[in-house]
């Protein structure tokens, strides 16, 4: 079974010995005598209401913000706990943005105690060797990390996603850009998943792993959302054997029907048939993650100035991958200027050129007539790809066309 020999391979390490006593405490900080918070300072006050005024001086929050997060903070009558944990995340490089993300998540983290329940969640990170900056960003998306125990849960969980994954490095660069895949249920969800594609979808386990470790959200979806992906899949005719399925699947989780299908209307109101449309997406689905702008623009350009068909693009999906402004404008506009001077035949297609490495694109179009011909560094001075005479850089898509 998927799930036992995972169980199997996890590596238990013994991370954090220091945090073996260390438990979550979801109490309150504060003492109902009066005279005690008076003697280790912060501000008392009767009025049950005083925490939205805090919350807008001391955290930056609008009055009705403050007056919403406030709620959960009622019993509160001493602003020392709210400073401790504000200045403790202050000087773990959480900035006033990033303050009010985490209140707003939960107002309730005001109250947790700073040794106890916040400082090992930011030592447990540190400890696997996540900079200052890189604790922030992992926090500010999985904030979870702050409500959990550091041996009985972050430890474990850990594990079994770097089972799953391969390495630790990999599981740490996702937790600092994605959100709450960490948190999956192993038995729940992630072990279901696994055991669905390789036994009902027949998915080799290691074309699956090729994919999960590029999008781990995928294998963290509840069960029957991924079988809804399927579906959405095989009606498209996708067969579940090709390698690109489960990159349709990724695909599918980011673009809604509803996006989807103003794709397919923008597509067929440029001549692409059903079939070429399908047949497009079984080539490489990816395009489908381009604004409905960006998708229009490129495919413009590539009819009016490149002169392509419609059916020819349907046929070369991936050359709409590529950043319009920075590679493609700049290559056809250089290929154009030595064709005018009589200085290239035209024989290598254009589909080939773009997908050129940056490299052999300088060293076959550029470098060779750089001096009787000067205008093409220009060219690409002015698409901000050129820097100085012999550094060429250039983006192998368009993140802004990217949604």
């Amino acid at each position: 079974m998927a799930a036992a020999r995972l169980r199997t391979g996890l590596r238990r390490k013994s991370l954090l010995p220091l945090f073996e006593t260390c438990r979550l405490r979801d109490i309150l900080f504060f003492s109902s005598s009066v005279n005690a918070a008076a003697a280790v300072g912060g501000t008392i006050s009767p009025d049950p209401h005083f925490m939205v005024e805090y919350l807008v001086n001391s955290c930056g929050f609008s009055s009705s913000e403050a007056a919403k997060f406030s709620k959960p903070l009622v019993h509160l009558r001493s602003t020392k706990n709210p400073d401790a944990v504000l200045n403790f995340m202050r000087s773990q490089g959480f900035d006033g943005a990033g303050i009010r993300k985490l209140i707003s998540g939960d107002p309730r983290y005001l109250c947790y105690n700073v040794e106890k329940n916040l400082a090992p969640k930011f030592q447990f990170l540190r400890d696997l060797g996540l900079s200052e900056s890189d604790v922030v960003d992992v926090i500010r998306n999985n904030e979870e990390i702050l409500c959990r125990n550091v041996h009985r849960f972050l430890v474990p969980k850990l594990e079994i996603w770097e089972s799953l994954m391969g390495s630790r490095e990999l599981v740490l660069k996702h937790l600092k850009k994605s959100r709450r895949f960490f948190f999956s249920s192993a038995e729940k969800t992630l072990y279901p998943n696994l055991k669905f594609l390789r036994d009902e979808c027949g998915i080799p386990e290691e074309r699956v792993s090729v994919v999960l470790r590029s999008c781990p959200q995928l294998i963290s979806l509840k069960p029957e959302s991924l079988r809804a992906l399927v579906v959405r899949a095989d009606e498209l005719g996708m067969p579940r054997q090709s390698r690109m399925f489960m990159w349709t699947l990724y695909v599918f989780h980011n673009v809604s029907k509803e996006r989807f299908e103003a794709k397919v209307e923008l597509m067929r109101s440029f001549g692409w048939s059903e079939s070429e449309f399908s047949s497009a997406v079984r080539k490489n689905p990816n395009f489908l993650s381009m604004s409905l702008d960006m998708l229009r623009r490129k495919v413009v350009f590539f009819i009016n100035i490149v002169g392509y068909t419609p059916s020819f693009i349907a046929s070369q999906p991936t050359i709409l991958l590529y950043s319009l402004q920075k590679r493609v404008i700049p290559r056809f506009h250089v290929t154009e200027m030595l064709k005018s001077k009589g200085l290239w035949t035209g024989q290598c297609k254009f589909t080939s050129i773009i997908v050129f490495s940056d490299t052999k694109f300088m060293e076959t179009f550029v470098l060779p007539h750089k001096e009787n011909v000067p205008e093409l560094l220009d060219i690409l001075r002015a698409a901000g790809t050129c820097k100085g005479n012999d550094t060429f850089h250039l983006a192998s898509e368009d993140e802004k066309g990217l949604s």
